[in-house]
């Protein structure tokens, strides 16, 4: 399975992703408090767990368990929404405009045929 996720975020540099993975305790407090301030939320470093949204089971990051793009793409049985002929969609744009690399992962999977 790749580490892209459904909107194009990469989970191999994702902090929940890598701190479920290397059981990271430091990095989960780290990004709990900059994601706290960054996003003005009261998120706890035991939510700073997440094995990719594809994997669909526990532990997935909160929003990702709620995430509109996330249940589009499980729904249609694809990878990602890169196939979508819908692409770029509302909700995939609002994340597009805070993540380049996202947009950047996505358009290098679509497929040369879909408009």
């Amino acid at each position: 399975m790749s580490d892209i996720a459904c909107c194009g975020l990469d989970c191999g540099t994702c902090p929940a992703h890598r701190a479920w993975q290397e059981d990271d305790d430091e990095l989960r407090k780290s990004t709990a408090a900059e994601w706290s301030r960054l996003y003005q939320a009261e998120i706890s470093p035991e939510q700073i767990n997440c094995q990719g949204c594809r994997v669909g089971q526990e532990p997935m990051f909160g929003h990702c368990q709620v995430c509109a793009v996330r249940a589009c793409v499980m729904d249609k049985g694809w990878e990602n929404c890169a196939p979508c002929p819908d692409y770029p969609c509302k909700d995939l744009s609002f994340i597009q405009k805070f993540s380049a690399q996202a947009k950047q992962a996505l358009d290098q999977l679509r497929p040369g045929d879909v408009s």
